[in-house]
This record gives structure tokens, sequence and C-alpha cells, in this order.
């Protein structure tokens, strides 16, 4: 389908402890390296993720204006978690009290919830997916026990 929209200004990273938020856990190292992050999607990761996405998000425009009046895509956090040698994230999603809040004038479908929540989640793992592949170059400092038994 494809999104054919101007690419929303990269999120600032704060420092947040991801274990915060309900659906993560972090272990180990709480070097997060935003700051690393932050200057990658400066640097061109979240253009090339964002132009990536949107070639296939099945969000439309009255959708995608949603999210930018919301400013949804100002709320992504991006960190890197050393134990899983990976860059996780946290998406911004709509609550399920939307109706009772009067949260946006166009809100006015579970679908559209359900479409606009999916889809930032889906993008936020495109950033992820960028961010390692082509700019971090970092080793994770995690080093498993020596004393692990063989299986």
């Amino acid at each position: 389908m494809g999104l054919d929209v101007d690419t929303p200004p990269v999120p600032e990273l704060e420092e947040v402890d991801p274990n915060e938020y309900e659906d993560a856990e972090i272990v180990g190292d709480t070097d997060y390296k935003r700051e690393e992050l932050e200057v990658f999607l400066r640097e061109g990761a979240w253009e090339r993720a964002f132009d990536e996405w949107a070639e296939d998000t099945d969000l439309d425009e009255r959708e995608f204006g949603i999210a930018t009046d919301l400013a949804m895509f100002a709320e992504f956090d991006f960190f890197w978690d050393g134990f899983a040698d990976r860059v996780g994230y946290h998406a911004p999603g709509i609550p399920e009290d939307w109706k009772e809040r009067d949260y946006h004038p166009e809100l006015d479908e579970w679908s559209t919830v359900s479409s606009l929540n999916a889809s930032l989640t889906e993008f936020g793992q495109v950033v992820c997916d960028v961010l390692k592949e082509e700019y971090v170059d970092w080793e994770s400092e995690y080093e498993p026990p020596e004393d692990l038994p063989d299986f």
C-alpha cells in the first residue's frame, strides 16, 4: 500500500530505565547508549527506517495524521540492550481508555486504534533493525560466566 508523507522529526531520547516500561525486561548493563543512538538517528537511520516502513505500512494518511497530531513519533524510545546484544525500543501507543478520555476527535473505532498501535510497533522494530544492521558497531559487554556446565 505505502504511505507518502514527510518523515516526522527524530525523537529526543531521554534517560529512562527501560525496565520501567510494562513490556520490557532488560537484564545487566545500564549503559543504554542513548546519546550514540540519537546521533545515528539524526545521521540518517531514522529517515532510512521511516522510508522503509512507509513503503509497506497499512497505515493511511488519516491515521498518520492522528499519530502526528498526538506527537506519537516524538515519544519513541530506543536503547542498547547489552545483555541481548540488540537495540531495544518502546513504541508509544493509544491507551485502552481512549474513548473515555476523548483522546483525539478523529478516533472513533477500535480498528483505528489497533492499526495505529500495531503500525507504530512495526516502525519501532524497523528502526531497531536499521540501527543494528547499519549503524551500531559496538560489541555487547556481557560475558557469560566461565563455569557454565556443558550440555
